[in-house]
């Protein structure tokens, strides 16, 4: 296949691992510190935001958000990210990657520091500016999944590419764990300068007034990551894939590709002519050919993103209430505003640097070894295994002394999420599609995802308070299930170059050997002559 590949592509496939990699990924992986850092941080406050707005004086409990405005500001922002999943995606593939990867940060920067400038005191001024800069927020993430993930696979050589792919997803570990460690840090700093009583010694001094700037500090800190990597976003080069296959210049993409591999590569302008000219395969995405080639396969991504993240958003923005409902933290009443979200923290940077982050890694180290698919069938079977052990047993891990069983267990399905089909369901669509269509079919498969998150968002409310802990882990555990069935309808892409795995090869051999029988007949016809 290589002899008819654009000789800049077969370099890239076959390149060596190099410096320009590892910059790719800690460039593309920053937009992912930053993505986890901003969806997972606002988990950490939204119960002092209740102490804060919510409390109703003479009330012998602390201040909770209502269950619809728990709802709202968990949700919002992936709302936003579903609605710039598809836009962006979208426009990845009409404008090309680099030009559109500026916008996303930009936006991710202005909103974080927005979200935590939201206006006033007042509980209702600052839930509704804080729900609007939220939304806009996660449309710029949104973006940034298609991109950063097309970005990446058309850098990477096929034999680590999953890895490379992996490796950015991966710092959504990172992002998770830094929202931790800073509500720790503020937390900590603020209870120090400002000490205060347990609620139930004294309901009013529990929550100091400047617990109002901790909320904000921890929002806003979101955009500092992504404003140190903005520079190296907009110097990197379009990708060689989008600019031979789709822009059609291959000396660009050969000039381009020259400069970061530092080899010189020919142009071979003629050959994408040939293929522009011969092949009459550009179909679409609403085209009957694009359904019998890569429908099911799209079905599959999005399918498996969709149930994945109903059960991993669940788990991980309501980690608290889980940890409250075991006795793991203790009763909020005996705590302080500060100290509430201090040790919320503490608990879910334990699981993050226990579970998550390893398991993210575990996927970076055998991806290109075991594959896509034997990761993904085993996470979605233990992840399954584990909610049902939960469920099952769910009082008996209540009682004192077993509660750091049920830790144990949960710790487990992170793990395995992250070991499994959180990684996969990022990797695979960012390869098996064509580069005309991958950057808006990944987006697809993402925004997919991010219906699952909405669904476990503003559901695992509403099912907890109806049906309770338990019921919501089985619940879990049969969304899991059928996240296992439809892996089988998602192909293996490990080794393989991504026109192998998208048929664009095909394409490129069905023009060269067209291309030989004309000439072998043109030439029969002047023989007869």
């Amino acid at each position: 296949m290589a002899k008819d590949q654009l000789q800049v592509l077969n370099a890239l496939d076959v390149a060596k691992t190099q410096w320009y990699h590892f910059t790719a990924i800690v460039v593309a992986g920053m937009g992912f510190f930053t993505d986890a850092y901003d969806l997972f941080c606002i988990s950490l406050v939204t119960k002092l935001l209740g102490r804060i707005y919510y409390y109703e004086e003479g009330s012998n409990k602390p201040g909770s958000l209502p269950s619809n405005v728990s709802a709202a500001i968990n949700g919002v922002a992936l709302c936003g990210t579903l609605a710039g999943q598809l836009f962006f995606g979208w426009l990845g593939d009409k404008m090309g990657r680099k030009r559109v990867y500026g916008m996303t940060l930009m936006l991710m920067v202005i909103c974080s520091i927005a979200s935590g400038l939201s206006f006033g005191k007042d509980p209702k001024a600052v839930v509704t500016t804080l729900c609007f800069f939220r939304f806009w927020l996660g449309f710029g993430i949104g973006g940034d999944y298609p991109l950063s993930a097309t970005i990446m696979s058309e850098y990477a050589n096929k034999k680590t590419r999953g890895a490379f792919i992996a490796a950015v997803f991966a710092m959504q570990g990172f992002g998770i764990l830094a929202g931790g460690m800073v509500a720790i840090i503020v937390s900590s700093a603020f209870k120090a300068k400002y000490p205060a009583p347990p609620f139930h010694v004294d309901p009013v001094l529990s929550t100091i007034p400047q617990a109002d700037y901790v909320w904000r500090i921890i929002l806003m800190f979101g955009a500092l990551p992504a404003l140190l990597t903005y520079y190296w976003r907009i110097k990197m080069p379009e990708t060689a894939r989008y600019t031979a296959l789709v822009a059609k210049d291959a000396k660009q993409a050969a000039a381009d590709m020259s400069k970061v591999m530092q080899v010189e590569i020919e142009a071979e302008p003629e050959k994408i002519e040939e293929l522009d000219r011969k092949r009459g395969n550009d179909f679409g995405l609403f085209t009957t050919q694009f359904l019998r080639r890569h429908g099911v396969h799209l079905l599959g991504t999005a399918a498996t993103w969709f149930l994945l993240d109903i059960a991993y958003y669940s788990q991980n923005l309501f980690q608290k209430d889980i940890f409250t409902a075991i006795g793991w933290i203790p009763e909020a009443k005996s705590m302080s505003a500060l100290e509430e979200l201090f040790k919320i923290s503490r608990a879910q940077t334990l699981i993050a640097l226990c579970s998550t982050v390893p398991g993210y890694w575990f996927t970076v180290a055998l991806i290109d070894r075991i594959g896509r698919f034997k990761i993904q069938l085993m996470g979605f079977s233990f992840m399954s295994l584990f909610m049902f052990v939960l469920a099952i047993f769910y009082h008996h891990w209540t009682l004192k002394g077993n509660q750091i069983w049920f830790v144990v267990l949960y710790s487990l399905t992170f793990f395995f999420a992250n070991f499994g089909p959180n990684a996969t369901t990022f990797v695979v669509p960012a390869e098996i599609f064509p580069a005309r269509l991958r950057s808006t079919c990944h987006g697809i498969s993402a925004a997919a995802g991010k219906a699952g998150a909405i669904v476990g968002a503003f559901g695992f409310v509403y099912a907890q308070s109806s049906i309770g802990v338990r019921n919501t882990l089985i619940i879990l555990f049969v969304v899991n299930m059928l996240g296992l069935v439809f892996t089988f309808l998602v192909p293996e892409s490990k080794g393989k170059s991504l026109e192998e795995m998208s048929g664009e090869a095909d394409e490129e051999e069905t023009t060269t050997t067209t291309t030989s029988r004309e000439s072998a007949m043109e030439a029969g016809h002047n023989v007869r002559t």
